[in-house]
């Protein structure tokens, strides 16, 4: 993997650059959607593709292992080809899944034990094995198995849980080192930054993993309950730290607003399921506020649901027409909404990328931000 920076932003640590990977370039600061189980949920491969223009998606290790299977997407030849996309792909560790299966994990030195979601058997994921796992998957980045602490955390759990994060990243980095890839392609491995709150275990942290020596860093941790304001004095502190040269990605963030906040403290790569979730329930993300389109006061505005001509390939429906097919429970109008909010997603980091590079950043996020803290 290459990593370009091709412009930065004079009044704040925003950049402009590009990733080269062997699937093809991402340029950053990029969002990237996330498809859990091989499926941007309510979103066609050809969408992502044709309409939203994604330069990369998410896998998640977790899900995977558990269904289809490893041994399924072996035969296949990776997820690349099981899904039928030729663009990069990311995948995560597991460790936020498991952290998420706080009434069914038992973490310990070893890995981690839990209990599937789907029939509730047993299984035990290692950082040897998460490795492994992506290494089946053959996704272009893959991540550290690590522990992602909850908010609010104990500093001593913290602190604990931080020291084994940086142990089981040592043995993620001996895995790779005698396994080769299986596909044919690079794999480019990012470990994660952890700490929690806490400014000296994220200094810690963020010492550990730059020396590391990875081809990108990610921040973990962050985006699980804790002010907005704590977030950014965390990020803040840990891409001073980071090295320049190389990419820095902000674990499942989050609002438009905290990603062009983001953007602005150094931040390059973006995820979260916030846009089709909150799309499957009829929250629009715009550059003027949040719609609420399920409201009765939309049942008869025709205009578009998209009023500033941003070209999503469903910018041209109508915000009425949208709420009768959320009122009505039709699929295509949770569709409609997901891609029209991935659409935005995208359309944002790109503006974002546009003004870095003309040099008016500060001021063009500045007024966004302003614009988008609205209920309309």
């Amino acid at each position: 993997m290459d990593f370009d920076i091709k412009g930065k932003d004079k009044n704040s640590k925003a950049r402009a650059g590009e990733i080269t990977t062997d699937h093809g370039k991402i340029q950053t600061p990029i969002f990237m959607p996330v498809g859990t189980a091989a499926s941007v949920k309510s979103v066609h491969q050809r969408e992502l593709k044709n309409d939203i223009n994604a330069d990369i998606i998410l896998g998640n290790t977790y899900h995977l292992y558990l269904r289809p299977k490893t041994t399924i997407l072996e035969q296949a030849g990776g997820l690349h080809k099981f899904m039928n996309w030729d663009r990069p792909i990311l995948t995560d560790s597991g460790g936020y899944q498991v952290y998420s299966l706080s009434d069914n994990r038992k973490i310990k030195e070893e890995g981690v034990k839990f209990r599937s979601h789907i029939d509730g058997s047993s299984h035990f994921f290692s950082p040897e094995f998460s490795m492994e796992i992506q290494r089946s998957i053959g996704a272009d980045i893959i991540m550290a198995f690590d522990e992602c602490t909850p908010y609010p955390c104990d500093y001593n759990y913290a602190k604990n849980s931080m020291h084994m994060t940086h142990r089981w990243l040592d043995r993620c980095i001996d895995f790779l080192d005698k396994n080769p890839v299986k596909y044919g392609f690079q794999q480019t491995f990012f470990p994660i930054v952890q700490g929690s709150t806490y400014k000296d275990l994220r200094k810690q942290s963020a010492e550990y993993i730059a020396n590391a020596g990875a081809e990108g860093n990610a921040i973990g941790g962050l985006s699980v309950g804790e002010p907005a304001e704590e977030m950014y004095e965390m990020t803040a502190l840990v891409c001073d730290i980071l090295p320049e040269d190389k990419p820095r990605y902000l674990m499942g963030v989050g609002t438009p607003i905290n990603i062009l906040e983001n953007i602005a403290l150094g931040v390059d790569m973006f995820d979260c399921v916030m846009p089709t979730r909150n799309a499957r329930n009829g929250m629009l993300f715009t550059a003027h506020g949040t719609i609420n389109i399920k409201n009765k006061k939309w049942e008869n505005d025709f205009s578009a649901i998209d009023e500033m001509g941003i070209t999503f390939v469903d910018s041209n429906y109508s915000k009425a027409y949208l709420r009768h097919l959320f009122a009505s429970k039709e699929y295509l109008g949770k569709q409609i909404a997901s891609i029209h909010n991935l659409g935005f997603y995208l359309w944002l980091v790109r503006e974002a990328r546009k003004h870095i590079l003309a040099g008016d950043f500060t001021d063009w996020k500045n007024l966004m931000v302003k614009q988008m803290d609205k209920r309309l």
